[in-house]
């Protein structure tokens, strides 16, 4: 099979993760049978001093053309006082808008090989941790009505949750999707015990899974206990869907419980099979150039593409036995470099992986 990506470097450590990724991709396509064609485009602060847009028009039909997008990361000191408008993450935004994504998939995967880097007791943890979490990405109270106004009181705010059906059902499609891959089951964070905009979600998600996906079993779990859950035990969870808010909260707590963000990817999904994948990290411009930077979650992101929008699940699962692989044999980038363990640099790292492919 033959797949067209669009690669997006962007700054800092970008190019660096975005090259180890590609390495670990031409090793699949290699064992598997497949072509992937490559084709970069600037966005972010590269694109600022190319052309001074921080998404050129040429990244939005490259990605529009492609298969699906790979990006690395956007931003760094250097592009700080630009106005708000042009700022590199102005980009990254665009892009996801120009690409209808609306769905937000991390998994917060903490490897057993490294259990100890965990905050948490490494009873809870010894056996591996992995919980995807599906956010939906455009809707509820981020883009909801809001303002500011003066009363009785003085002044005063407000920001509305909103959301429809049509919403729900379409970011509860995407984790369906997901979980049928992995063990059916479903846990629907909310608050219907209190808000409306919740209780509406609630019924919408039973009702789309009764009809449209049956074997999968659907859980509610209400938002201020998914909190506590995540840290008692968090290994009782799988896919994880909730709304904007919500997500964009519970998704950093469980980013915490694998110890390192530089083993975490992300991708953005919309209706059609065409997604962004990228790390969940920033650019760290500290770092860029010297081949310290951790490709690990750049590489998953990959793997997350040839699953979940090119349908290759066993070529995913040997990205993962790989990573897995080498982590046991005791080596580590400097973001989770461990006593007695073997210090690998970005490419050494990438090209090791690649070789266990």
């Amino acid at each position: 099979m033959k797949f067209n990506i669009a690669v997006l470097d962007g700054d800092g450590i970008g190019p660096e993760i975005c090259a180890g990724a590609i390495q670990v991709l031409e090793a699949v396509g290699k064992k598997y049978g497949h072509t992937f064609n490559f084709k970069h485009y600037p966005i972010g602060g590269c694109a600022i001093d190319e052309c001074g847009d921080p998404l050129p028009e040429k990244t939005v039909t490259g990605c529009l053309a492609s298969d699906s997008v790979l990006l690395g990361a956007v931003g760094g000191y250097k592009w700080d006082d630009m106005p708000v408008d042009k700022r590199p993450e102005k980009g990254l935004l665009r892009i996801r808008r120009a690409m209808g994504l609306y769905s937000n998939v991390r998994p917060a995967k903490l490897w057993k090989a490294l259990a100890k880097a965990s905050p948490l007791k490494y009873e809870l943890v010894k056996d591996g941790v992995e919980i995807i979490i599906v956010r939906e990405l455009t809707g509820g109270i981020y883009f909801g009505d809001r303002g500011r106004d003066t009363g009785p009181d003085g002044e005063y705010a407000w920001d509305t949750e909103r959301y429809s059906v049509k919403e729900i059902e379409r970011i509860t499609r995407i984790a369906c999707e997901l979980a049928v891959k992995r063990g059916k089951k479903l846990v629907s964070v909310d608050k219907a015990n209190v808000l409306e905009s919740s209780r509406l979600w609630r019924s919408t998600v039973h009702e789309y899974c009764a009809k449209n996906y049956p074997q999968i079993t659907v859980e509610d779990v209400l938002v201020d206990n998914m909190a506590m859950q995540i840290v008692k035990n968090p290994a009782q969870f799988d896919v994880v869907l909730t709304s904007n808010m919500f997500g964009d909260i519970l998704s950093d707590e469980a980013a915490q419980v694998t110890g390192s963000i530089g083993m975490l990817a992300s991708s953005s999904l919309g209706d059609g099979r065409r997604g962004l994948y990228e790390p969940i990290h920033g650019s760290a411009p500290d770092i860029a150039g010297k081949d310290v930077a951790n490709p690990i979650a750049t590489i998953l992101a990959a793997a997350m593409m040839l699953r979940d929008s090119f349908g290759l699940v066993r070529e995913y699962a040997a990205i993962e036995i790989a990573i897995q692989k080498v982590l046991d044999e005791g080596v580590r980038t400097a973001d989770i470099m461990e006593r007695g363990k073997r210090l690998a640099g970005c490419r050494e790292m990438a090209r090791l992986i690649a070789e266990r492919v």
